[in-house]
């Protein structure tokens, strides 16, 4: 039982183009992504006073160095929100963005707030390695066998999930091929570009000769990720990275990757003050806890809580966001829970267009309602798995 006093519509979602790890964003800041999101999902509301923005809440998953010190409000002030915004950085691994939308949500349905910012950034080019810029185990995990798990990188979850689901080399290969398909051809067709803002990427270089610098800026428009040339025959050569007889390679895996989305939200107040047209009701939002050494079927654990929470079966679901952390997690989840594939990613996943991991929340909450509005679908749905053995699953409802 849950008691809300008013619903939050989404009015505006934007991303930016997501890039390759040490890719087109190599020399980009992920506090300035974060400000130009901003300024973008802002831009596309301007009858909204930015000083009526109750708080600005950032999902981050290595929220330290470049993103670190609440990037959440660096960002905002560099975006030029008034200073009067407040901004707070949250962190649930691989959801942290979906739980932004979840949390700057709960405010407007507790009537603590009429306009909310969610947000996500990450830069995984600014971590030198996947567990941030300092690997700092607790003993403690290994001296219990229950708690091992946690020490497992998250290659080895799956190639656990892959043993214990019997999902075989072949399937996940073909699921990564298909993945790249689908991204490429929605990129020709355009599908990306009602929620894309591109990023203008400028580089300095010295001109040893004129004594000078060199800038040079060139706007990206469309995620870096995609490979046009992924096969079967490609794929089977690549090694397996994780277990010596193992099935997970870099290419069923998601990519390393630099990106960031925002989503405007506020209450039907503001909605009828300001005579906005709302592109989707946030319906509903679950989390859950799976053994972390199967962390990859974490989306098992919180797909039947959110859609009991909305009040809605699974067949009502029209479009299914499901992070492709790997091939192995997405196919043994849609197998465990039965999911139309016909409904899961149909512009592809993280394995083609990359795992920023804190934004990718903010950034497929953009891809499924911008999905459902060119569609003309109802539900949708974004939910992904989460280190150390969670799942999390939201819901939304695109008006019509």
């Amino acid at each position: 039982m849950h008691t809300q006093t008013q619903d939050a519509y989404i009015v505006a979602a934007t991303r930016l183009p997501v890039a390759k790890r040490n890719g087109m964003y190599r020399n980009v800041r992920p506090d300035d992504m974060l400000a130009h999101v901003l300024k973008a999902v802002l831009a596309q509301v301007p009858q909204i006073d930015p000083a009526r923005i109750g708080d600005v809440i950032v999902g981050c998953a290595m929220p330290e160095a470049e993103q670190g010190m609440n990037v959440a409000r660096i960002g905002l002030l560099l975006a030029g929100l008034p200073q009067t915004v407040p901004g707070m950085t949250i962190n649930r691994f691989c959801s942290s963005g979906i739980q932004a939308v979840a949390d700057a949500a709960a405010q407007i349905r507790l009537g603590l707030a009429d306009v909310m910012i969610a947000a996500g950034t990450e830069s995984m080019s600014v971590m030198p390695q996947i567990m941030g810029n300092k690997m700092a185990m607790n003993p403690a995990f290994f001296e219990r066998e229950e708690h091992l798990g946690i020490a497992f990188g998250m290659g080895l979850t799956a190639e656990k999930v892959a043993q214990r689901w019997q999902i075989g080399r072949e399937a996940q290969d073909a699921f990564a091929v298909a993945s790249n398909q689908k991204a490429c051809a929605a990129i020709a067709a355009g599908h990306f570009r009602a929620e894309t803002t591109p990023y203008p990427v400028t580089t300095h270089q010295p001109d040893l000769a004129g004594g000078q610098v060199l800038t040079r800026t060139r706007t990206v428009c469309d995620d870096e990720g995609p490979r046009a040339d992924a096969s079967l025959q490609s794929l089977g050569k690549l090694k397996p990275v994780f277990h010596a007889r193992g099935s997970v390679t870099a290419g069923n895996s998601s990519q390393m990757s630099d990106g960031a989305g925002a989503v405007l939200l506020v209450s039907e107040q503001v909605l009828k003050e300001y005579n906005l047209t709302p592109l989707a009701r946030f319906a509903g939002y679950a989390v859950g806890g799976v053994a972390p050494e199967i962390m990859g079927i974490g989306p098992v654990a919180a797909i039947p809580k959110v859609l009991q929470q909305v009040g809605i079966r699974q067949d009502d679901l029209d479009w299914i966001e499901l992070n492709e952390a790997f091939a192995a997690q997405s196919l043994a989840v849609m197998q465990e829970l039965d999911l139309n594939p016909d409904k899961v990613n149909p512009l592809g996943g993280a394995i083609a267009l990359g795992h920023p991991l804190g934004a990718t929340g903010t950034i497929r909450t953009a891809t499924v309602i911008h999905g459902l509005k060119r569609t003309g679908g109802k539900y949708g749905m974004v939910t992904m798995c989460i280190g150390t053995g969670m799942g999390a699953a939201g819901i939304f409802e695109v008006l019509a």
